[in-house]
């Protein structure tokens, strides 16, 4: 059993890395219908009316699906000061309190977001700009996806504190 939970929570950390390294692409993208935006202004004073709108769009998604990535590298902000007080047994054990309780955040808010992913998928919403995208739907049921990415990753890294694998956890600051 203990060789599945590592299995799974190997193939959950190589799926965050490669979601992660993926959205890279879409902040390039962001970065290049910024730049196309500020010629098409500037330049030729032709804007466009789906620029900003597809760059918010392409900048959230790369946020959001990157949530794993970084739980996985564990690149969030950090207090280090906190840590080097307390000394590295204590530490461990704030680790586990900090990913439950992350955990448990992130459930409650994916059961909040739910319903309204539902109802957008059901009743296309559209964003009532000129391009009039359905980025509202999208973006609704983008938020529980990364909740489930997010969720799945905290469980990764809980089985690898668990099984005390996690000694990059907690020192990648």
């Amino acid at each position: 059993m203990r060789r599945l939970f590592a299995r799974c929570a190997a193939a959950m950390d190589g799926v965050s890395v490669f979601i992660g390294q993926a959205c890279s692409i879409l902040l390039f993208a962001c970065i290049g219908v910024s730049a196309l935006e500020v010629v098409m202004r500037y330049g030729f004073d032709r804007p466009t009316v789906w620029s900003t709108e597809l760059a918010m769009t392409l900048c959230a998604t790369a946020w959001v699906l990157s949530v794993g990535y970084v739980t996985e590298r564990n690149r969030h902000i950090a207090i280090t000061m906190v840590e080097i007080l307390v000394g590295p047994r204590v530490w461990r054990w704030c680790l586990l309190v900090q990913m439950l309780i992350a955990a448990g955040a992130i459930f409650i808010l994916m059961l909040a977001l739910w319903d309204p992913a539902i109802k957008a998928l059901r009743h296309m919403e559209h964003s009532g700009t000129a391009m009039n995208s359905i980025q509202p739907t999208y973006l609704k049921v983008l938020l529980v996806v990364g909740c489930v990415l997010y969720l799945l990753q905290l469980a990764a890294n809980i089985t690898r504190w668990v099984q005390r694998t996690d000694q990059d956890i907690g020192h990648g600051h």
